[in-house]
């Protein structure tokens, strides 16, 4: 299995690293591409540095460099994941505004009818935030919010980020154990 990741620049940053770190020890490869905001991010709501997020990577792009492997649809991946997806990565993916390598690298996974699944991050939601997300889902792209469940009784925001976490690899059917099944509690 090869997939993109993309981080972007809304606040859940620590989605993106968790997702990194648990494919890691999957055995999954991975391309990384992390907007300047993401970094940003990154850097101000974990203690981790920009190096040790990217070294949890197989391999990695800068968004600015669009003519990474990744932009082009004869590099086969099996899907991307953007976690979190800010509401400018998911407008540029939902009118087709290919400016940054992340955006690009979306467009192309949804031309090669491979799978997409955005973690969006804001709240409330605008009609416009509505209308791109709808306009997406009617693709056949996965909207997946982090939304938090309390049926396993999380103990800690460790077990609230395994389980958004968890919910995305459940979009490849990656076997993990982030998160209680339902039924087995």
């Amino acid at each position: 299995m090869k997939l993109v990741i993309g981080i972007t620049g809304s606040t859940g940053a620590i989605y993106g690293i968790r997702m990194l770190e648990t494919l890691k020890k999957l055995n999954v490869e991975t391309h990384l591409i992390i907007s300047e905001w993401g970094e940003k991010c990154i850097s101000m709501e974990t203690d981790l540095t920009l190096d040790h997020v990217k070294s949890l990577a197989t391999n990695t792009s800068d968004e600015k460099n669009m003519a990474s492997s990744v932009s082009s649809g004869t590099h086969r991946i099996d899907g991307m994941i953007v976690s979190p997806c800010s509401m400018k990565t998911l407008s540029a993916i939902a009118n087709g505004y290919d400016d940054t390598l992340v955006a690009r690298a979306a467009g192309v996974t949804i031309k090669e009818s491979r799978k997409l699944v955005l973690m969006v991050r804001e709240t409330p939601l605008s009609a416009i935030h509505l209308e791109n997300m709808l306009k997406l889902a009617r693709l056949g792209i996965v909207i997946l919010p982090p939304v938090t469940e309390f049926y396993t009784k999380p103990k800690s925001l460790d077990d609230i980020v395994n389980h958004g976490v968890g919910k995305c690899l459940d979009q490849f059917d990656i076997e993990h154990n982030l998160y209680p099944r339902w039924g087995t509690l």
